[in-house]
């Protein structure tokens, strides 16, 4: 099982146990390592084989048990017991976004409903809303999101999320100039709730008002004074909360998140003398309240430099800023270039012409042209004739250009079952850029997808491994894979792993992107555009990256065009 499936497992025990009554502190213990077990850069089931599960925070006896069990047997004994003594229906209860653990029981037992047609019933009746709790509009809100086109798990990708939140802060700045995303947009996690929206304004029932207003707001949920809650693009959520000026900093830490990490500062805060909460800092010997403009006066009242909000997992990131060994996080300006992009030659939808010209616009010294190769058949994938006449196109232009900027000649070679690539060397080693990916037999067992890829990786002509695990955010898993020996591959071979751009992809994942980068293992920010459209969401992946504690000099396309080509396994640039 990878670290993924296990945290789900123990998240599930948590609110199983909570649903039962039990202790606070047993459910509170199983939370914290489920999610440190989600965020822990080492391969859990390896700990495990080796007898270390203890070095993951919050591990005692008891849950090392249990996880070994988990991974033993494919099950734990407490968690089917516990499902057993609970009314059917509650884990499908749990799966719907705006039900937590105390409600999910509640429905099932109270109102004896087991099914997401029941849950419907129940809501259209009234029935829901008089549950402890609840009320009308939140129960209207479940409904809506039971069966608005979010995503499978009722979560809304980043890639969609950011831009309209991006849409009605820009709409909103007139009235709300300091206007900002929050919570977990705000730390570009890969999917997100609601869409959190902070501002502070003179006149907070105007801007509120303004903000209903908006003309693709589709819904109003709430209208308050200085609360509000819309539905826009007839599909998400989006909430706007006016502060006061003089609590701006202390709302926008708070409400910025995580969970984890504000519980860290406010342990860290007691421990001071001080309380913190949304609405200032309070010296607890004289009942003194501190407020504060702004995010980094929080941070440097509790003894700490400003912690950017990509690194707030309440993992490391408090003893690291004690230390002063916060990271300098790349930034999307620090990008040259991109490296995975495709044209109207495979599935693309632009000419080598418009995708160079619009590379060029965005600011870059270099693109990689990288088509599929053959095996891709459903996506128009590249002959080696093909792609002969393609390099020769691509090389052509750039002569006749002569701007400065470089088109480079690359291809994305398919990975085929038995590790081999879809085209032979003597054409690969034509090429300045050749990304290397899965895009079938994604079944195999842990042990030949591992295989697989590092076969590919031992071919000197392969530069990146794209989108390594070859998941869909929300709609297909990643492949099963040992990433800890895919990582040792790609450290001994040179190769470097791609941190694929494309929202729905993401892949690497941030918590394997913590871990390349502490293995010394090179990495790539790429787009993977089939559109020009798409260039501009490398943003994404800088996103990734940064929630990797990333720097600039971790993202090898942050190099100049001859340095970046010199360091892509030694690769020399093509005459």
């Amino acid at each position: 099982m990878n670290n993924e499936q296990i945290a789900g497992v123990l998240r599930q025990m948590a609110d199983l146990l909570e649903m039962k009554g039990e202790v606070r502190f047993k459910v509170v213990a199983f939370q914290k390592v489920a999610r440190a077990v989600a965020y822990a850069t080492d391969d859990v089931e390896q700990l495990a084989s080796e007898g270390r599960l203890k070095e993951i925070p919050g591990v005692g006896k008891g849950i090392a048990s249990k996880i070994d069990e988990l991974l033993s047997t494919g099950r734990i004994e407490e968690h089917d017991r516990l499902v057993a003594d609970l009314p059917d229906g509650v884990l499908l209860m749990l799966d719907v976004s705006g039900i937590g653990p105390k409600t999910a029981y509640r429905i099932c037992d109270e109102l004896g409903v087991s099914t997401l047609e029941g849950l419907q019933n129940a809501i259209l009746a009234g029935r829901l809303e008089v549950l402890p709790g609840m009320g009308k509009k939140t129960a209207e809100n479940i409904l809506r999101r039971l069966y608005r086109p979010i995503a499978k798990d009722g979560r809304i990708p980043l890639g969609k999320a950011l831009p309209i939140a991006e849409r009605v802060c820009e709409a909103m700045r007139p009235l709300v100039p300091n206007v900002t995303e929050a919570g977990s947009l705000r730390r570009l996690e890969e999917t997100v709730g609601d869409i959190d929206i902070l501002g502070t304004s003179d006149d907070p029932a105007g801007a509120i008002e303004a903000f209903v207003r908006l003309p693709f707001v589709d819904e109003v949920l709430a209208h308050g004074p200085t609360k509000a809650s819309v539905i826009v693009d007839d599909a998400y959520q989006v909430d706007l909360r006016i502060v006061e000026h003089e609590s701006f900093g202390n709302l926008l830490q708070h409400f910025s998140g995580s969970k984890e990490h504000n519980v860290i500062l406010r342990e860290r805060a007691r421990r001071m003398g001080l309380s913190v909460n949304e609405y200032g800092i309070t010296d607890l010997a004289t009942g003194k309240v501190e407020r504060h403009t702004t995010e980094e006066e929080v941070y440097q009242r509790l003894g700490l430099p400003w912690i950017p909000p990509e690194l707030r997992w309440g993992t490391d990131e408090i003893e690291l800023a004690e230390q002063g060994r916060l990271p300098t996080l790349v930034a999307l300006g620090d990008l040259k270039g991109d490296l995975h992009c495709h044209s109207e030659w495979s599935d693309g939808r632009d000419s080598l012409e418009t995708v160079r010209e619009h590379a060029r616009a965005q600011g870059y010294e270099y693109l990689a042209i990288t088509d599929h190769s053959s095996g891709r058949g459903v996506a128009n994938g590249l002959t080696v004739d093909r792609l002969m006449e393609q390099v020769e196109r691509v090389h052509d232009l750039d002569r006749k250009a002569d701007d400065g900027f470089r088109l480079l000649a690359g291809s994305e070679v398919d990975i085929r079952a038995d590790g081999s690539l879809d085209f032979p060397d003597e054409a690969l080693e034509r090429l300045d850029v050749v990304v290397a990916s899965i895009h079938s037999a994604m079944t195999q067992d842990r042990e030949r997808m591992t295989a697989r890829i590092i076969t590919a990786m031992e071919n000197p002509h392969v530069h990146v491994i794209g989108h390594l695990t070859a998941r869909h955010i929300g709609d297909r898993p990643p492949v099963e894979l040992d990433i800890d020996a895919i990582l040792a591959a790609a450290q001994r071979t040179g190769t470097a792993i791609e941190i694929n751009a494309s929202p729905e992809r993401l892949d690497l994942k941030d918590t394997y992107v913590r871990r390349a980068r502490q293995l010394g293992v090179r990495l790539v920010v790429s787009s993977d555009a089939h559109s020009v459209l798409h260039l501009p969401g490398l943003r994404f992946g800088v996103g990734v990256a940064r929630r990797g504690m990333c720097e600039a000099g971790d993202i090898l396309n942050t190099r100049p065009l001859l340095e970046l080509l010199a360091a892509l396994k030694g690769a020399a640039p093509s005459p």
